[in-house]
């Protein structure tokens, strides 16, 4: 029995690595992909591409707070 899960333990490492190997290569092409757009079209002027991500991450929160902000008080007048 020892042989068979000797056997499936290194097939198993194999496919573990093989796909961490595809993940890590897609995230990085992603976010690659995504810098490359943050910085052609999101960045203003004298701003880091990460100072952009982040600008953007709070200018959609508070468009979130905003949107259900409008939606409560649209529904507190129909009620």
């Amino acid at each position: 029995m020892s042989k068979i899960r000797n056997a499936n333990k290194k097939i198993e490492e194999k496919v573990v690595g093989g796909y961490k190997k595809v993940e890590n290569t897609v995230v990085s092409s992603y976010k690659k992909i995504e810098d490359e757009f943050v910085d052609m079209f999101l960045r203003n002027d004298n701003e880091t591409i990460e100072e952009a991500k982040e600008r953007i991450k709070k200018e959609q929160e508070e468009l979130k707070k905003k949107n259900e902000e409008l939606v409560r008080k649209s529904q507190e007048r129909y009620k």
